[in-house]
């Protein structure tokens, strides 16, 4: 059967797209910490194009959807991409070629740990970063990708996640949180959010590659399609709104980060029941996460975790609550792929989505926590007090984002 060339260009640009997030996030998280701090933060987003790459290429689709072990992991049989080549479909129903499938959910991966950094910034060795990038991947990521979209337990057992509520945000806010619990507080502290434009490119950027990241999840252009990409945006549309109005009210100002944290934490949520749900229930959904991402960054604040860019009130409970509320409000009307939730009478569906999504979680702290633990043994995981005080560019990196040594241009 010829490959639909709609379908191919289509989702050669949501790969695009996603491709697109990384530089997005590196921007975000840039512009949220000090000027002593901007490259190493958004090093740690673009080596992970890279690195990240290899390993895909390498060992990560194969783990992911080739074979299965106990329904936890796949195998070996596609490593380096054996046996596929140019004539070689998409084994689903989009007839798409393979190459382009493997292309889009390698995007997922780079993405999916450059979450996490944010969580521990202007703290960590980038060579111990490395080894934790690899690591996470190979023990966290390609797991729950084979669990949830690559035919594993989760997804036999009939859980759903559209785009990555479990599989991106869940688990990369639950390391997170370890890491942070791991890593402890900055010991020199920072000025932080040197630069709100760049914080808002970087949204610009994510917002506008989110459309790739759901939309694109269903492989192919159809009624889901577009409805996946207007349930993004509407979600993201009154999370933010919805954020500045209560930094309005208890910070007493209209705070521009926050209409753009709460915008963050709306595709966040979305995520998972993009394709499942009605344009209303993303409505919903997306004044909710405003709130309850709101409290748990401001619970975060009250427990004085050192979440730097609060990488778990707004991913982390995101995608825990996007799971659970796919549970509640997923319709077949929407999707006949999908399932009905608790409030079309499926209980059983909601609880299978809060299991998943709370094991999974779990599971990425745990694992997180201890691979830092190990990682430390071979390599100081945390910088010097010394590296905090001159900045990770100049301690780790030898650069400087604001050199401070432009000729001065001289008067008449």
């Amino acid at each position: 059967m010829p490959f639909d060339t709609g379908n191919t260009g289509f989702m050669l640009l949501a790969t695009s797209l996603v491709m697109l997030m990384t530089p997005g996030l590196a921007f975000f998280y840039g512009g949220l910490v000090g000027r002593k701090n901007v490259l190493a933060i958004m090093m740690q987003s673009f080596v992970s194009m890279g690195v990240t790459t290899i390993l895909w290429w390498a060992v990560g689709y194969s783990l992911c959807f080739s074979g299965d072990y106990h329904g936890v992991i796949g195998n070996l049989d596609m490593a380096f991409l054996r046996g596929v080549d140019l004539e070689t479909p998409y084994p689903g129903a989009a007839r798409i070629p393979l190459f382009v499938f493997v292309a889009y959910q390698m995007m997922f991966a780079i993405i999916t740990p450059a979450l996490i950094t944010g969580a521990f910034a202007n703290r960590v060795r980038f060579g111990a970063y490395l080894i934790f990038l690899v690591g996470w991947l190979l023990f966290v990521y390609f797991p729950f990708v084979h669990m949830v979209w690559g035919g594993g337990l989760l997804a036999r057992w009939g859980v759903l996640d559209f785009a990555g509520g479990i599989v991106v945000h869940a688990i990369a806010g639950m390391a997170a949180l370890a890491s942070v619990f791991y890593v402890g507080r900055r010991r020199v502290s920072d000025a932080g959010m040197h630069s709100i434009p760049l914080v808002a490119l970087g949204t610009g950027l994510l917002w506008f590659g989110w459309y790739g990241f759901n939309a694109g999840s269903e492989l192919q252009v159809d009624a889901v399609t577009g409805q996946a990409f207007l349930n993004t945006d509407v979600a993201a549309s009154f999370a933010g709104p919805v954020w500045m109005l209560l930094a309005w009210i208890f910070e007493r100002k209209p705070k521009f980060t926050g209409l753009l944290t709460g915008a963050v934490a709306g595709l966040a949520t979305i995520t998972p029941c993009a394709g499942y749900v009605t344009v209303t229930t993303a409505a919903i959904i997306g004044t909710v996460s405003g709130v309850v991402c709101y409290l748990a960054v401001s619970l975060k604040n009250r427990l004085k975790w050192d979440d730097a860019l609060d990488v778990w009130g707004v991913h982390g409970v995101g995608g825990i609550l996007g799971t659970i509320a796919l549970g509640v409000f997923a319709s077949k009307a929407v999707n006949p792929a999908g399932a009905n939730g608790l409030l079309a009478g499926n209980t059983a569906f909601f609880l299978k989505q809060t299991v998943a999504v709370l094991g999974a979680s779990a599971w990425a702290f745990v694992f997180t926590y201890a691979m830092l633990v190990v990682i430390n043994r071979f390599t100081a995981v945390r910088v010097t007090a010394e590296d905090q005080e001159a900045g990770l560019d100049a301690s780790l990196h030898g650069e400087d984002a604001y050199t401070s040594d432009l000729p001065v241009a001289k008067t008449a």
